[in-house]
């Protein structure tokens, strides 16, 4: 009789109870991939089809972590740039509003005050139709930074954390501004190529255009049956408002398989341990660390720290690091005992209405733990 596999187990029954329609798990343990499985389907509509390894989804907010803070990061390690520096000393149209003077830290920390979200795809949209192809192109960038400028912030920078899209697409614009390049050019050539992953973003201004590859498309999960878009979504962000801004933004954008985002991840893990070549310890400890005096803060800088109850359930430990993503994917990190879980899936397929995915992620990690690190003792 074969041995029983709980963490199987548990990824079947959360396909079966349409958690979601399947889901590719990949996890490392002290630096050696120790469980890797493939779940349920990628597709539903029109047709079924299994998810198997090499599926590539949308990552969604782990965009946020994997380019955003990732890109921040090393612009920092080369001097570019510093936590402190105003964003309006990077973004010069932003001089003059309470939002340039929020920091790179404020910002990272979900701390400058910004709402959650806005509908920026809707006025892009309106200004789409009066003059055809602002839609993903520099003038999608320009209003976007209007409206986000014209946004009353809620409180002081630094207060508290709202957890803001709106922080993020600015950092995605900063990145821009100091690099010289695009998010998504800049993110493969100085990160992603040197790390070896196979990373993407996908739309007007990711894969496809300059020297990146467009993948095959069958091999990328699709997301919903979206009513503003019109179609089943298969090959372009499932976010509004990247899409509004070309497929690559500093909130949302990002598509991978799972071993791919485990090998971004191990970077971290490496740097946090001092064993990277690519991210320096200093820098990820700094990183990755709760940020303590943001009041009623869970966050480090680009990433978030468990708080009870946690997506990442009861077993990680307060020095770890994770992150979600809303199409149903998600990141966590224990440095103390170098495990790394990376659970990707397209919950929202064919509709988002399904939000079964939040009593899952406690469970799914909690068995992780059990079977493969506290067994190992």
């Amino acid at each position: 009789m074969s041995r029983s596999d709980p963490i199987a187990d548990a990824l079947d029954a959360a396909v079966a109870g349409g958690v979601f329609p399947g889901a590719v798990l990949h996890v490392r343990l002290r630096g050696a991939p120790v469980y890797h499985r493939a779940a349920g389907n990628a597709a539903l509509t029109p047709v079924r089809e299994p998810a198997r390894l090499e599926t590539i989804y949308d990552l969604a907010s782990l965009t946020k972590p994997l380019a955003t803070a990732t890109a921040l990061l090393r612009l920092v390690q080369d001097g570019r740039v510093r936590v402190d520096d105003p964003v309006q000393r990077h973004v010069g149209e932003l001089k003059g509003s309470a939002i340039g003077e929020a920091t790179v830290y404020h910002l990272l920390t979900h701390s400058a005050g910004l709402p959650a979200w806005r509908p920026l795809y809707e006025r892009i949209t309106e200004e789409d139709r009066r003059t055809p192809g602002v839609m993903g192109g520099p003038a999608a960038d320009r209003l976007a930074l209007a409206l986000i400028m014209q946004e009353p912030l809620s409180n002081p920078s630094g207060a508290r954390s709202v957890y803001s899209d709106l922080g993020f697409i600015l950092l995605g614009a900063l990145v821009e501004r100091v690099s010289g390049r695009s998010l998504a050019a800049y993110c493969r050539q100085a990160l992603f190529e040197p790390m070896g992953a196979s990373l993407f973003f996908l739309g007007r201004r990711g894969a496809g255009s300059g020297s990146a590859t467009a993948p095959d498309a069958a091999l990328i999960a699709p997301t919903e049956d979206d009513p503003w878009r019109g179609r089943l979504l298969r090959g372009e962000v499932h976010d509004e408002n990247a899409h509004a801004l070309g497929g690559a933004a500093g909130h949302a954008g990002l598509f991978g398989t799972a071993s791919a985002v485990s090998t971004v991840v191990g970077h971290w893990l490496d740097g946090y341990m001092g064993r990277s070549r690519v991210l320096p310890s200093d820098l990820v400890k700094r990183f990755t660390a709760r940020q303590e005096g943001i009041a009623g803060s869970s966050w480090a800088m680009g990433w978030d720290t468990p708080s009870a109850p946690s997506s990442s359930g009861s077993r990680f430990s307060a020095a770890s690091f994770g992150h979600l993503g809303y199409t149903g994917t998600s990141i966590w990190v224990d440095p103390i005992k170098e495990l790394e879980v990376v659970l990707l899936s397209n919950r929202v397929h064919p509709t988002r209405r399904n939000e079964a995915i939040k009593q899952f992620r406690p469970l799914i990690h909690d068995v992780i733990y059990e079977e493969l690190v506290a067994s190992s003792r």
